[in-house]
């Protein structure tokens, strides 16, 4: 047994998931190269809703972050989250913007590209890896985990078969919502340990408490590389805490190799920075605990809090078990898909539809539609004729990849953003995210004007958070 590597989500999933992504890239920077020495397999740091968060909350520009942690982090890999066909954003894209947002992320210090399809729909991932070995970059094939019917280690080792066969260098489990249990990952890490020769690196929340027993158990597996984030930042609905784990494995055959000296070292650079999110109620302590609902109900967190709130709005909280019993009916009805962005949100609101109406599927928005017409791509299950017929009436259900239903759209956007563009990079951030790249294109002439006019004041310039 080889020792266990580790990547580190502090710059990345950790203030995602506890503190809404709000962590500047001014808050990184004392810390980034005393990081480059630890040793770690990578360090996950861009992609995922960093990019967004950059552009709308923190007045910054996204591309300006990797050029800097690249040119702090000289040893180390860099690695992003890629929703596949959605890059970065909600919906598909055309495949000349996948491509070029690729290329451009490569040619700015990017190494490792973790990609996923909400559904497990690899058609919806296929162009994204493609591009990354056109580019010579490391292509870490995911699949989301989840648990149904039709969700077994069986299916997650066909599917990893068919990863490795698109071009996979490595295999991430993909454990958005916390749901894998110490036991449970161990036979699935097994089985594909048995089936597949590349490397395997699991990730996994801290939401229902039992994620440093679940990266354990992995290990023992014979797991390779394993997602945790330091500890100021870590447990709640983040990754298991680094340090606890450097500490438990010195000495093992699994022993990481890593200074836990240099770690608890670093980990004071966030301590600050996580007393800011809390006085500045960015960081909610509800976020820090376990939630033991979300094994019960197989709900994400996230969505779980989205439930409140729409029954909330409505002044239906008494309502919240009747849906919770009917969120696992819909995500049925829907061909069983994970119950990740963005079909968590879409389920999560039906379900609140259906209780609410009093009947099921007397309202169905938009996004039910898509999904059950195959926009989002192929879920996990078919989905029944009768029932697409019901939400359909006489649209004709898609069978194809979705992107071939695109246009290529890079040189409109080029065109749509032209009087902005002061680097390549910039038609990508409004590709993905038109009026808050504008906004954020119109606010930077404007800090620049400033400098040029001399009408800075330096020593009070607020900070946006």
């Amino acid at each position: 047994m080889a020792k266990v590597m580790l990547c580190d989500t502090i710059l990345r999933d950790a203030h995602q998931s506890l503190a809404a992504t709000r962590m500047r890239t001014e808050d990184m920077l004392p810390a980034l190269e005393e990081l480059d020495k630890v040793g770690y397999f990578a360090l996950e740091c861009w992609g995922g809703a960093t990019f967004d968060s950059c552009l709308r909350y923190l007045n910054e520009d996204p591309w300006d972050r990797l050029r800097i942690m690249r040119d702090k982090v000289k040893n180390t890999k860099l690695m992003m989250l890629l929703r596949g066909q959605n890059i970065l954003g909600y919906k598909h894209y055309p495949d000349d913007v996948v491509e070029y947002f690729i290329q451009k992320s490569v040619a700015n210090g990017m190494d490792i590209f973790r990609i996923f399809d909400a559904f497990n729909d690899t058609r919806n991932i296929r162009t994204s890896i493609n591009a990354c070995k056109k580019e010579g970059a490391h292509v870490q094939a995911s699949f989301s985990y989840t648990t149904s019917p039709v969700h077994s280690n069986e299916y997650f080792v066909k599917l990893a078969k068919e990863l490795v066969e698109m071009g996979a260098d490595s295999l991430c489990i993909k454990d958005m919502a916390g749901l894998l249990l110490p036991y449970t990952t161990y036979d699935l890490v097994k089985a594909l340990k048995e089936s597949i020769k590349i490397p395997i690196h699991l990730h996994t929340h801290y939401s229902a408490g039992v994620a440093s027993m679940t990266v354990l158990k992995a290990i023992e597996a014979g797991v390779d590389i394993v997602d945790t984030a330091l500890s100021p930042l870590s447990m709640g609905t983040s990754q298991p805490p680094t340090e606890p784990l450097v500490a438990t494995l010195q000495g093992t055959e699994y022993d990481t190799g890593l200074d836990l000296k240099l770690l608890s070292e670093i980990a004071e650079f966030f301590k600050p920075i996580k007393e800011e999110f809390f006085q500045k109620g960015i960081m909610d302590i509800k976020v820090m605990g376990v939630d033991v609902k979300a094994l019960m109900y197989q709900v994400p967190g996230g969505m779980l809090s989205n439930l409140v709130s729409q029954l909330k709005q409505a002044n239906k909280l008494d309502k919240f078990d009747e849906v919770l019993e009917e969120v696992p009916k819909v995500r049925k009805d829907f061909g069983y898909p994970p119950l990740v962005t963005p079909s968590s949100q879409i389920v999560g609101t039906q379900a609140v539809m259906n209780v609410l109406t009093g009947e099921r599927y007397k309202m169905v928005p938009k996004e039910s539609k898509s999904l059950v017409k195959g926009e989002y791509g192929r879920t996990p299950a078919p989905i029944d004729p009768e029932f697409q017929k019901k939400i359909l009436g006489d649209e004709k259900p898609i069978t194809g990849r979705p992107a071939d239903f695109l246009k290529p759209g890079l040189e409109g956007f080029k065109k749509e953003i032209a009087e902005y563009m002061e680097q390549d990079e910039d038609v990508l951030s409004y590709a993905l995210f038109p009026p808050v790249a504008e906004k954020f294109f119109k606010y930077r002439q404007a800090q620049k004007y400033k400098i040029d006019s001399g009408m800075v004041d330096y020593e009070n310039q607020v900070h946006p958070v």
